[in-house]
């Protein structure tokens, strides 16, 4: 397991699965493709297998898929 000391800074890449995603590219943070916050990857919980996209919290994700179905 990669310590933070470890782990390279910036924006990481994700492939995000149903339950779990795989890192890409290995990175600190994921954007909100909502809001365009910066998530720290270990306080991701929301994101669309389908659109592939991170999610800063129920309420983004939540505003992004009304959008998604209009």
């Amino acid at each position: 397991m990669l310590d933070r000391s470890s782990r390279p800074a910036g924006e990481a890449r994700l492939r995000y699965l149903d339950a779990d995603v795989d890192v890409i590219q290995p990175g600190d943070y994921v954007t909100c493709a909502v809001t365009g916050r910066k998530i720290p990857l270990q306080a991701l919980r929301y994101w669309s297998v389908d659109l592939q996209e991170a999610y800063w919290d129920a309420d983004a994700a939540s505003q992004r898929m009304v959008k998604a179905r209009d």
